[in-house]
């Protein structure tokens, strides 16, 4: 998790938060280094997320 905020350019901290929805609105600038830390274009991203089942 360390690794994958320092490369997305924010804390873990902050990363931990919108994982654990204290943050449940990240800003777009955010969510697009988060993708591309992780190898994933926006359109997987969003894919991705719409297949995730919600609590």
């Amino acid at each position: 998790m360390v690794e994958v905020a320092a490369v997305a350019g924010i804390s873990a901290e902050t990363l931990r938060k919108i994982e654990t929805g204290r943050a449940p609105t990240p800003a777009f600038f955010t969510v697009a280094a988060l993708a591309t830390a992780l190898g994933l274009s926006m359109d997987e991203l969003a894919t991705r997320c719409a297949l995730t089942p919600t609590a």
